[in-house]
């Protein structure tokens, strides 16, 4: 008896198991085999009202995830209904808050291009925002808790977005900024001086156009710090903090883009002097003679222009202030001294045109290919900066001490955004 008893308890627990799984994660279709499913995975159905009142209840019932699916469905299925816009930024907001961030960025910016008339436009841009700060400041997709691929990609992706549904939003000078900002921690150079020249030609007036002109200029300063060689990448750097301090006077890194062209300017009459001294070791002292006086010019009153004028003035004893002239300028003088004696440029019997100098009287500076690694004088390389020159110092004035270059992060000389 008491056998029976215990067959008929467990059958009856059993099938009552049974048929509470039955109801959540089995699916029956004709003609096809039988279906498990976890629990919350199965197929949602019913007109937009319903769904709404599906996907509340889950919530009321803390089942965010078939919450969010409802929201889903009923956006895909009624895009067209009232609760359609709220039922996107509400399923955007559960993944966001389950951390599934990259789940909540697509969904948001699902919504703004559905629904940019919807009030919760807006909303969804800043949250974009938020979610793409987050990857730039170094979070990364995990897959089985373990982080993978590279958040810099993801920030990207996220802020291009911004950009391109609103061009003209709060957010979108930042985020062009942004984008410069990660494409720079990537080490993809080009990229983010294109990212950055962007927001100064789109976004002038923006606060944050101020800081993406001085890492323009902070890019080429590290490229002329590392690349000796790349006179170009100094020459842009001078010119892009001179633009800074033209555009933003007053603003805070002010004193340290003056302190960075001071250093170049330093680092520029430094390498004048070598050249100098090469051509002095060549004893190609015309040449010499150019470098020192651009020395002078550059920095008058420092070590190395003292230095210089010391040097030109023991050539000039040396070998005569006509052999440190410039081959073109003595050639000049020649033809106005032959043009003076002869009336009109010619000899005393009416022949040709007076004889030049000796080959070596009016033959050029030496080809660059002596060393390519000299770089012509700065006064011969164009200079492409939009702020006005500034007047040069007297010779007797003496130059400010060169303040040292603060050797900072990316991030610490640019903020990754300013608060809203």
């Amino acid at each position: 008896m008491k056998s029976q008893v215990s067959v008929i308890v467990l059958l009856v627990a059993f099938s009552g198991a049974f048929s509470q799984v039955s109801t959540a994660s089995v699916i029956f279709r004709p003609k096809e085999k039988v279906k498990y499913v976890a629990p919350g995975d199965e197929e949602i159905s019913g007109d937009a009202q319903q769904l709404f009142e599906i996907a509340q209840k889950a919530e009321k019932e803390n089942d965010t995830a078939r919450a969010a699916k409802a929201y889903k469905t009923l956006v895909r299925k009624y895009r067209k209904d009232a609760l359609a816009p709220w039922a996107a930024f509400r399923a955007a907001q559960l993944w966001e808050g389950n951390q599934d961030y990259l789940k909540a960025a697509g969904a948001y910016r699902s919504l703004v291009d559905m629904f940019p008339a919807s009030p919760y436009f807006e909303p969804a841009i800043e949250a974009q925002f938020r979610i793409g700060e987050m990857y730039l400041a170094g979070k990364k997709m995990k897959i089985l808790g373990v982080p993978v691929a590279d958040s810099g990609d993801h920030a990207i992706e996220i802020f291009a977005g911004i950009v391109r549904v609103a061009p003209y939003g709060k957010y979108t000078a930042r985020a062009q900024f942004n984008i410069g900002l990660a494409r720079e921690k990537q080490g993809t150079e080009d990229s983010a001086l294109a990212a950055y020249q962007a927001v100064v030609d789109k976004f002038p007036n923006d606060p944050i156009a101020a800081a993406a002109q001085y890492q323009i200029g902070y890019i080429w300063l590290i490229a002329a710090r590392h690349g000796t060689k790349d006179v170009a990448a100094m020459t842009k750097a001078r010119t892009a903090f001179q633009d800074f301090l033209f555009r933003y006077p007053n603003s805070e890194k002010a004193a340290q883009a003056r302190a960075n062209l001071e250093q170049l300017e330093h680092k520029q009459t430094i390498n004048s002097f070598k050249v100098a001294k090469f051509y002095d070791r060549q004893k190609n002292f015309r040449a010499a003679v150019i470098y020192y006086n651009e020395v002078i010019r550059q920095q008058p009153g420092s070590t190395e222009s003292e230095q210089a004028k010391k040097r030109i003035d023991e050539l000039r004893k040396k070998v005569g202030e006509a052999a440190l002239q410039p081959a073109f300028a003595k050639a000049d003088a020649e033809k106005k001294k032959a043009d003076k004696s002869n009336g009109q440029g010619r000899t005393a019997s009416g022949g040709g045109p007076a004889m030049r100098g000796s080959a070596n009287d009016v033959a050029p500076l030496p080809p660059p290919e002596t060393d390519s690694s000299l770089p012509p004088p700065a006064s011969l390389s164009p200079d492409t900066t939009t702020a006005p020159a500034s007047s040069p110092a007297p010779e007797t004035s003496p130059a400010p001490e060169a303040s040292p270059i603060v050797e900072t992060s990316v991030a610490a000389e640019a903020t990754a955004s300013p608060s809203p």
